[in-house]
């Protein structure tokens, strides 16, 4: 059976809100991925910053 090719991951609120999505990433993109989004629960866009989903 073929291995998978992108993984799993979560990017979290810099915000400490609590708020997350979950996207996939390309294995071999070694780079911490961070991303500008908009966070609901505050109404602006913020930093979100890549963390592995246990």
């Amino acid at each position: 059976m073929a291995k998978k090719k992108r993984i799993i991951i979560k990017l979290v609120s810099s915000a400490k809100t609590g708020h997350f999505y979950t996207i996939t990433k390309n294995k071999k993109n070694i780079k911490q991925l961070s991303i500008k989004k908009f966070d609901p629960l505050l109404r602006k866009h913020v930093l979100y910053k890549e963390k592995k989903i246990k």
